[in-house]
């Protein structure tokens, strides 16, 4: 009987390993490129569903296709002013949640 070499771990954990524990520049730094991935597909997900092209919905917002694709693609570059007139094109509803010292802010 063959035994399992193999130890089950939490994402946290693994993440914690290689990536560095909460609150560590590496951390935060990969933290916030998963919040751009998620904005970004939040956009395209928003998007298909009202059934617009990239091409209509910059023309909705006034920026070129090729700013719609970076936007849904989590391009960093792009203006949070942007960003809010894309949800707004889209009818979509925002909200932010700010936090200091481990105290929400209103």
């Amino acid at each position: 009987m063959e035994t399992n070499k193999f130890k089950t771990v939490s994402l946290d954990t693994m993440i914690d390993k290689h990536i560095g524990k909460v609150g560590t520049e590496r951390r935060d730094a990969f933290e916030n490129e998963l919040r751009i991935d998620l904005l970004g597909q939040a956009i395209k997900q928003a998007r298909q569903e009202r059934n617009l092209t990239q091409a209509q919905l910059g023309e909705l917002v006034g920026v070129q296709k090729a700013q719609i694709s970076k936007i849904e693609n989590s391009i960093k570059n792009a203006r949070f002013e942007t960003i809010l007139n894309v949800f707004d094109a889209l009818g979509a509803k925002v909200n932010f949640s700010v936090e200091l010292n481990n105290r929400k802010l209103r």
